[in-house]
This record gives structure tokens, sequence and C-alpha cells, in this order.
């Protein structure tokens, strides 16, 4: 595609998603709302549905299948559990195809990656879904935190993972199980599953054995601040603390079907930035390509801020979590919370209540979560 050509599609782009070009910066509606938000997004997500549709559409009865009727579920009955998500699996398409219902579209996560399905024993259907994947090196609000150096960040980030994607779907979604999949997340069993996973990978960065011991997750909210990871407690213990907002950078903007333009024409006019060659070639991921066909097009580097900020949550998984990242203590003294343990918890204090006071869940069928209408 000839640059002109690029520049005039990129903005057009921008345009129908609802962003405003004020000389070198991208505006999104003033005093956004959450409705503005699933907006902007709108188009990306379309794109990734058309995109995943040829592997998944196929699937989508059997899939379907693995959701519970609201008025099977029995509130007093149900019984989560975690199952981890192997590649090329049943699950991974379950996985894949819950995704796909946010109103934002999820990433598939970068780097070290583990994924989770919430099932409910009483039944065997689908409650939520877990994404852990490699964090953002810099973030402000999670570093600030810490307090750590850039040495110390450098040396223990892997000790950080991220939460690309968390929260239920219907009908547990309307009985405030978005909650509950949070709270799981802080499992012993996901830490121990991190654990066995990666403590004999190599790490081809830092060419060393990995120190697989998980202390902290991050996550940030969907839709600016969250009414999701608010007050989630365990034993008066608050699970997800709030640490301040994201500075609304980022490149979904661009993930609308004009990422493989753009990536092409990277291909062939951009020069990958410079690494050492075990870690692979080509570009280090998708930011880095849509900043360089910004340069090689002459377009503020500033349109890679979207101005959609969304609040940061810190998940401390030890008492001395913070101690361990900035490189204080060399030991970690978990909180010890079991998938069983703190599953009672959410049900008594959220499930429950939430239950008895509102029946809506009971009317959801499988077939509203249909995504390509036969």
């Amino acid at each position: 595609m000839k640059p002109e050509d690029l520049k005039s599609k990129i903005k057009a782009s921008l345009r129908s998603q609802g962003f405003r070009i004020r000389g070198d910066k991208v505006l999104p509606h003033k005093d956004l709302k959450k409705s503005d938000i699933r907006s902007l997004n709108a188009l990306a997500v379309q794109h990734r549905l058309d995109r995943s549709r040829p592997g998944l559409e196929r699937h989508e009865d059997r899939l379907l299948s693995r959701l519970a009727f609201g008025n099977s579920v029995d509130p007093n009955a149900v019984s989560p559990f975690l199952v981890v998500v192997e590649p090329d699996s049943e699950y991974e398409l379950l996985f894949r195809y819950a995704a796909l219902h946010w109103s934002i579209p999820v990433s598939s996560g970068y780097g070290r990656r583990l994924r989770f399905l919430v099932l409910d024993g009483q039944n065997d259907k689908l409650i939520g879904i877990i994404g852990l994947g490699d964090p953002v090196f810099a973030l402000g609000a999670r570093d600030e935190w810490i307090g750590w150096t850039p040495k110390q960040r450098a040396g223990r980030l892997r000790h950080v993972m991220d939460a690309f994607v968390l929260g239920a779907v219907p009908p547990y979604r309307e009985l405030l199980c978005g909650k509950l999949v949070a709270m799981l997340t802080t499992s012993d069993e996901v830490r121990t599953e991190f654990h066995r996973k990666y403590r004999r990978k190599t790490s081809l960065i830092q060419a060393a054995e990995a120190d697989a011991r998980l202390a902290l997750i991050t996550t940030t909210s969907a839709l600016g601040r969250s009414s999701v990871y608010n007050r989630v407690r365990f034993e008066d213990r608050l699970l997800f603390r709030s640490v301040g907002y994201t500075r609304g950078s980022g490149e979904f903007h661009f993930s609308n079907g004009l990422y493989g333009a753009l990536h092409d024409f990277a291909t062939e006019h951009c020069q990958p930035t410079a690494k050492k060659e075990e870690w692979g070639k080509g570009f280090r991921n998708r930011r880095e390509v849509i900043k360089k066909c910004l340069q090689e097009l002459e377009l503020p580097n500033q349109w890679l801020y979207h101005g959609v900020q969304r609040e940061i949550f810190i998940v401390p998984l030890a008492t001395n979590t913070r101690e361990f990242l900035a490189g204080e203590h060399e030991r970690v003294r978990w909180y010890h919370q079991s998938v069983e343990d703190l599953a009672k918890s959410f049900i008594s204090r959220w499930l429950l209540p939430k239950a008895s006071r509102d029946s809506r869940y009971r009317e959801f069928v499988p077939e509203q979560f249909r995504l390509w209408p036969k």
C-alpha cells in the first residue's frame, strides 16, 4: 500500500471509531461513559469476531452446550473448580469462544501464559475464564507501589504476571461471579500451576533458569473505573488494590482490520529495533510495529495515546510481596488461600444474597450467547 493511501486509511479508521483528530492528538469523546468505551472498541471487537469465525463457528453448538441454563443453577450447590487450559484442546476452544464475548478485544497474552476455566462442579458448566500473561515492562503506578529501581525491576519482573482477561459468563455473571473469578486468580492453585509450568524453563533474555515464584498479579479494568474488583475481600483482607490509572496508551484503535496493513508496511519500510539474535527476529510487539509506521508516515507518535484510561489493580500474593520484589527479602511469605476456601467466602458474602434478591439469572438460556446466528 502506498504511504499516502495508508495515511488516509488510518485517519478514516480513527474517525469511524469515534475518535477526534486534533493536530498531534487522538481524542475520545468528552466525559467518557462505559457505553462510549464499548463503542470505541466496537470495530476492533467485530474484527476479532470476523477473524475467529472460520475456526470456531462450526463448533458453536457444542460450545454453547457448556453453558448452563439459568433455571438449572442451584445457588446453594455452586461448587467452583479450576481447569488448566492446554493448547489445542477442547478447553482452549471454549476459552477462546468465551473471550470473544468481552466488550473490548481480548489479547492473546504475551510471553509466558497461563489460562484457566472456572467450572461448576454441580453441572460441569462454565462459570468464567482467567488468562495470565507477561506484564508490561514499565507500569508507573505498579512500579511506584513496589518502589523498585530499574535494575530491580529488570531482575524481579519475572515474579509478576498480568491478568489479560478475567471474568464470568452468564448466567453466573448475573450472580456476581466476576468477583468469584477475580478471587480465584489469587488462589494457591494458580500460583502452584505457575511454578509447575515455569520452574525448569530457561529465559532467552536472561539466559538463566527461571525462578518460578509468582508474587504479584496485576490487571486493568476494561471500562474505566471497575465495579468488579472493588471491595473484593478474603478474611477481611482486600485482594485487589487500586493504585491509579493508565495513561491511555495502547493499540486497540489500530486493531480493527488496520493492523495487517500496518504490519505489511512496517515489514517493507521499517527496521526493527536491534536485539540479540537468540531472542528472535522481527519486531518486538504490535506497539513497535505501529510506532515505526507512524514515524515512517510522518504521523504523530502521540496517536498511540487513545485517551481511554483504565484503573490499575495490584494483587499481592504474599505478606511481603513488595519487599520481595524490591530485593529486600529473598524468601516469599505467601498467603495461603485455596480455591475451596475462596469459593466458600464468595458464596456466603456475594452469591447467595444476590440470588435471594434478584432471580433474573434464571431467565438465561445458552442460545442468547450465540455469536453467529444460523
